[in-house]
Order: C-alpha cells, then structure tokens, then sequence
C-alpha cells in the first residue's frame, strides 16, 4: 500500500503516505489509503465496463457492416449510460415460486466477486492494492466463485431452462479451471512466484528485448490455451452455453429484469476485463512496456512511468480479440465444448507441465534464478542447497 501510494504521488494525485501516517496515525490512515485504493480501482472499473460495452457495439456492428450505437451523445459513447437508466427505472419482477431470498443474493454475488479479484492486479510497480505473495492462488480461488451466482440464480428461479444453465454453468466451470490450473503451474514455474507483480518482473527481458513470457516457444502454447479458456470461463461466445438462447431462452438470467439483470450484465463484463488484464499480466509482461527499451518506460522528459498505460493499452488488445472472436465464431454445441475441455486442453497443458518443469530442471533454471525471484531469502538458499543444483 506504501508504494501504491507513493506512485500516485508521483502523478500529484493524493499526498505522500508518510504524511498520512504522521498527521493521522496508522490505523486511521491505513483505513483511508484501502478506502481511497478501493475507490480509485472500482470507479474506473465501472466506467471502463460501460464503455466496452458500447466498444463490444460498435466492434459487432463494424463486423456485421452495421453503424451500431451512434445517436445517445457523441458518437453513440452514452448509450450505455442511457440503458443503465432505463434498467434503474424498470421494476424488479420476482416469480412468485422463486427462492426470494437466494434470487435477489445470486446477482449481487456475481457482480461483487468480478471486483474482488482486481485487488491483486499490479496496475504499475508497487500500484497494487494487496500485493501478497499468493496473489494468483487467490485470484483463482474468486474466479471458481463466480458460477455460484449462476448456479443460485438457475436454482433461486424454480424454472427448468434457469435450472439446466445452471447445471451446465457447474459443468463447464470445472472443466476449464482444471486445464488453466495446469496453464498457471507453468507461469509458476518460470516465475518461481505466486505474486503476480514478481511474475510481471521475471518477464523482463526474458527473450532478447522482449518483455513476456508469450515469447518463449515452451509459454505461448500456454497462452493461447489461456486465452480460448478465459472465454469459456467468462461464458463468452462461443462458449455461451449457459445462456444459448437457441436451447434455453435466455439461461440463467430468463427470469430476471431490471437493476437485478443489469447486475448480471455488468459481472459479466468485469469479468471480461479481468481475464483480459490476467492475459496481459501473465504472458505480456502486464505494465511493462512490448520491448525492454529506456524510453519505453517513462514519459519524455519526466519521471512519470507508463505502466499504466501499456496494462491499458493491452487489455483493450485482447478485449478486441474477445469481442471478435464473439462476433466471427458459431457457438458450440455441448459435447464439443467438453471434449475441448478434457479431450484437448487437459492432456496438453498437463504434457505441457511436464515438459516446462522438465526443461527448468534440465537447464538449471531455479539454480542460477536471480535471488529476487524467490518468495525469501530461505527459500532461494534451500534451492541452492538442493541436490538439483549439484
């Protein structure tokens, strides 16, 4: 939290944490800094998601030789604005033999546990708002928290099409988080980290000029993985399955109208951009600029770094591939998503594992890592130590 803050004081933003803590006292001062961190991430956020919202228009439209959204403000840019009203007027429709209780919980739980994640996303270095050491454990464990908004939701709505969304929601979750499991274990091992600002450091250079793990030959079969997995577990198309509205009207969310479905709709969407940050910081070097060139870290002539724009300007890369994967591909059918699942991502990423831990002991990679790389200094020494490294 002390460097997030002193970056942004970098940028004339907010006062310096030491000032904080010496007018007002540590615990008070901490509180305002989580607070205004919290702030500082969610209101972007919600911002960001209604613009992409318009982009992801505007991108299917472009596809489809369509104008899109482009009468609500300049260019269209409110309309999203204008739809959020529209939803905050409607009224909230409950089926009188749903779960009430569960109905109205499962898209506040969707829409919160999309924001719980960004908590541990390095935005810049040291611009992270809990920088702990098992940073991508837990963003692992808040995605696997999503699909129980889907699954409350098609159980809460005592409706059979809500119900089988629900069940294939389950389903689908389990059998792409295995393979992504297996995709990370290779970032891990390469990074010899689970905090994802040191996975974003150990890309640094790491083939020639290039910063990223996406160009080592052995990684980038891991990303493109990633990637079509991100999509599956986001529901994206085309693999939508829990809300086909060829098979299921509308899956999960048939039932639901107003502020509640809008909820949905904004998870859904964080989400997205979640996976696309976790794309960028895992195997494009996250805030570091494409190539490892001075002036490619910090504005000319100032000391103003521009890790925020690079993490910007690659989530916006592949948030572009989401949306025109979703605009060019059919949806699958059922049985093809699962094969894909665990007839081809789980036996490769698992190969892939052995063959990325294989070469790193081979190579003699975790003895002759730079120290920095290592959770503590123990940890490096006992490597050293090791019987690998004779």
């Amino acid at each position: 939290m002390t460097s997030f803050f002193q970056d942004f004081y970098l940028l004339g933003w907010v006062h310096q944490w030491q000032l904080l803590h010496v007018t007002m006292g540590y615990a008070p001062a901490w509180a305002l800094a989580t607070i205004a961190g919290i702030l500082l991430i969610a209101f972007p956020l919600m911002l960001g998601v209604a613009m992409i919202i318009y982009a992801d228009r505007k991108i299917w439209a472009a596809m489809a030789l369509r104008k899109g959204p482009n009468v609500v403000g300049p260019f269209g840019l409110l309309q999203s604005f204008a739809d959020g009203l529209k939803v905050f007027l409607q009224e909230t429709i409950i089926p009188s033999a749903a779960n009430k209780a569960l109905f109205l919980i499962a898209p506040i739980v969707t829409f919160t546990v999309a924001l719980l994640a960004w908590a541990v996303i390095p935005f810049n270095s040291g611009a992270i708002l809990a920088d702990i050491n098992v940073g991508l454990l837990y963003v692992l464990a808040i995605s696997s928290l999503g699909v129980y908004g889907t699954v409350m939701a098609g159980w809460a709505s005592n409706s059979k099409y809500p119900f089988f969304s629900a069940m294939r929601a389950s389903a689908q979750m389990i059998s792409y988080e295995v393979s992504i499991g297996f995709i990370l274990i290779c970032v891990v091992l390469w990074a010899g980290t689970f905090n994802l600002d040191g996975i974003v450091q150990a890309q640094k250079s790491h083939v020639w000029i290039i910063n990223g793990f996406v160009a080592n030959p052995l990684l980038f079969p891991m990303w493109v993985m990633f990637l079509i997995s991100g999509m599956a577990e986001t529901g994206r198309a085309p693999f939508d399955l829990t809300e086909a509205e060829s098979e299921l009207v509308a899956g999960y969310q048939t039932e639901y109208s107003s502020m509640s479905f809008a909820l949905y709709w904004l998870g859904e969407y964080a989400n997205v951009l979640l996976m696309c940050a976790l794309n960028a910081t895992l195997f494009w070097g996250g805030y570091l600029p494409p190539l490892d060139l001075p002036f490619l870290y910090f504005i000319p002539g100032t000391m103003i770094s521009l890790g925020f724009f690079w993490l910007f300007l690659k989530i916006l890369f592949f948030f572009f591939i989401f949306s025109w994967v979703k605009a060019t591909v059919p949806r699958y059918r059922y049985d093809q998503l699962m094969r894909l699942g665990w007839k081809v991502f789980l036996p490769l990423s698992l190969f892939f594992v052995f063959l990325v831990s294989g070469y790193l002991m081979a190579t003699h990679h975790f003895c002759d890592a730079d120290q920095t790389l290592y959770s503590d200094a123990g940890q490096y020494a006992r490597m050293q130590s090791s019987g690998v490294c004779k």
